[in-house]
Protein backbone atom coordinates (compact mmCIF):
# COMPACT_ATOMS: atom_id res chain seq x y z
CA UNK A 1 0.00 0.00 0.00
CA UNK A 2 2.96 2.04 0.47
CA UNK A 3 4.05 1.73 -2.50
CA UNK A 4 0.70 2.30 -4.34
CA UNK A 5 0.08 5.79 -2.03
CA UNK A 6 4.07 6.90 -3.62
CA UNK A 7 2.65 6.45 -7.36
CA UNK A 8 -0.15 8.53 -6.92
CA UNK A 9 1.29 11.10 -4.93
CA UNK A 10 3.31 11.13 -8.06
CA UNK A 11 0.35 11.36 -10.02
CA UNK A 12 -1.12 14.11 -8.54
CA UNK A 13 2.06 15.86 -8.50
CA UNK A 14 2.46 15.53 -12.06
CA UNK A 15 -1.23 16.17 -12.34
CA UNK A 16 -0.77 19.73 -10.58
CA UNK A 17 2.43 20.58 -12.51
CA UNK A 18 0.44 20.31 -15.64
CA UNK A 19 -2.02 22.77 -14.36
CA UNK A 20 0.51 25.14 -12.93
CA UNK A 21 2.23 25.26 -16.17
CA UNK A 22 -1.36 25.72 -18.38
CA UNK A 23 -4.05 26.87 -15.95
CA UNK A 24 -6.52 24.94 -17.53
CA UNK A 25 -8.37 22.31 -14.91
CA UNK A 26 -6.47 18.62 -15.69
CA UNK A 27 -9.71 15.50 -15.33
CA UNK A 28 -7.69 12.26 -13.65
CA UNK A 29 -8.86 8.58 -14.48
CA UNK A 30 -11.61 6.89 -11.84
CA UNK A 31 -9.98 6.12 -8.51
CA UNK A 32 -11.20 4.68 -5.39
CA UNK A 33 -11.85 7.03 -2.55
CA UNK A 34 -8.74 5.73 -1.04
CA UNK A 35 -6.55 6.47 -4.26
CA UNK A 36 -8.52 9.81 -4.12
CA UNK A 37 -7.77 11.31 -0.88
CA UNK A 38 -3.88 10.40 -1.42
CA UNK A 39 -3.81 12.26 -4.71
CA UNK A 40 -6.09 15.31 -3.41
CA UNK A 41 -3.61 15.00 -0.47
CA UNK A 42 -0.40 15.59 -2.79
CA UNK A 43 -2.41 18.65 -4.57
CA UNK A 44 -2.97 20.61 -1.60
CA UNK A 45 0.63 19.74 -0.73
CA UNK A 46 1.30 21.66 -4.12
CA UNK A 47 -0.66 24.83 -3.44
CA UNK A 48 -3.32 23.94 -5.92
CA UNK A 49 -7.71 22.91 -5.42
CA UNK A 50 -8.80 19.34 -6.74
CA UNK A 51 -12.47 18.37 -6.39
CA UNK A 52 -14.22 14.68 -7.12
CA UNK A 53 -16.62 14.49 -9.39
CA UNK A 54 -18.65 11.96 -11.21
CA UNK A 55 -20.59 8.76 -9.46
CA UNK A 56 -19.13 5.77 -8.33
CA UNK A 57 -17.57 3.46 -9.03
CA UNK A 58 -16.46 6.24 -11.42
CA UNK A 59 -16.04 8.90 -9.36
CA UNK A 60 -12.88 10.76 -10.47
CA UNK A 61 -10.21 13.86 -9.40
CA UNK A 62 -10.19 17.62 -11.06
CA UNK A 63 -7.53 19.32 -10.61
CA UNK A 64 -8.18 22.63 -10.63
CA UNK A 65 -6.15 26.15 -10.78
CA UNK A 66 -5.31 27.93 -7.75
Amino acid sequence: RAKKRAVLAELGAKAANEVKSTGEPVKLDPMTPFERKVVHDAIAAAGLRSESEGEEPQRFVVVLPA
